[in-house]
């Protein structure tokens, strides 16, 4: 298992083109945090989702300098084709925006208008969020999740460390297929066995298994020893990580 602090990029081994972000347990820091390091690297970003997303506050919207996180928002808007902003036209390096439309009743972005193969073309990187978990740090997919853009060179699975130990019922979304999965029930523990478990039986029902794997909270475990648990038990090398 490798513990990572920082240059969460290099670690996951993200690649120029899409990467999409699934899991539970830090899918949103992670994003913001990836876009970040790799616009230091002199890369253009767009961060967007697939599904629904808070926007990631102080990024630039829609191809302005305004920022999601200073009113006026404007209601409605998308990201669209023919953008003049300097990392949409390719014009700047070291560049980071987001785009998607803004439901104003929620306050949350939707998928871009445009595809994300399109948007592609003018980025470095696309970082799409890409799985939703109710802020829970452990899930079980449903038939429809996760929403991964055709295309996509990099999916990142994130899995939330403070899950593990506790009640299926409390730590979980979608606790009822999770218990499916490995044959238990919805009141038994969430040890890092049944996760890995679960975890394997989806990366092989998604057809992911060149997904990277990231524990994430990390710093939360009461005994240390289940993040080796998982890594075990999963049978791959993953990332550990606490991200902030």
């Amino acid at each position: 298992m490798e513990t990572v602090s920082g240059n969460l990029a290099s670690a996951l081994r993200i690649e120029p083109d899409i990467t999409a972000i699934i899991g539970s347990g830090g899918k949103s820091t992670l994003l913001k945090t990836l876009g970040l390091e790799l616009m230091r690297a002199g890369g253009r970003v767009l961060l967007c989702t697939t599904t629904h997303m808070l926007p990631v506050a102080g990024v630039p919207w829609d191809g302005s300098n305004r920022r999601l996180d200073a009113a006026p928002w404007k209601p409605g808007a998308s990201h669209v084709p023919g953008c003049t902003c300097e990392a949409c036209a390719g014009l700047a390096r070291g560049g980071i925006c987001q785009a998607g439309i803004l439901d104003p009743e929620t306050g949350k972005l939707s998928a871009p208008a445009e595809p994300l193969g399109e948007l592609a073309q003018r980025f470095d990187y696309v970082l799409a969020e890409a799985d939703g978990s109710k802020r829970l740090p452990l899930k079980a997919h449903a038939a429809w999740e996760p929403v991964i853009p055709a295309a996509t060179a990099n999916v990142v699975w994130v899995v939330g460390a403070s899950g593990l130990g506790k009640p299926i019922n409390e730590t979980v979304h979608r606790p009822e297929l999770f218990c499916e999965r490995c044959g238990c029930e919805l009141t038994d523990t969430a040890t890092p066995e049944r996760v890995a478990q679960v975890l394997n039986a989806e990366l092989r029902m998604l057809n992911l298994n060149n997904a990277r794997v990231m524990l994430n909270q990390v710093d939360t475990l009461s005994d240390p020893t289940m993040a080796d648990r998982f890594e075990a038990a999963l049978g791959r090398p993953l990332i550990a990580t606490s991200l902030k």
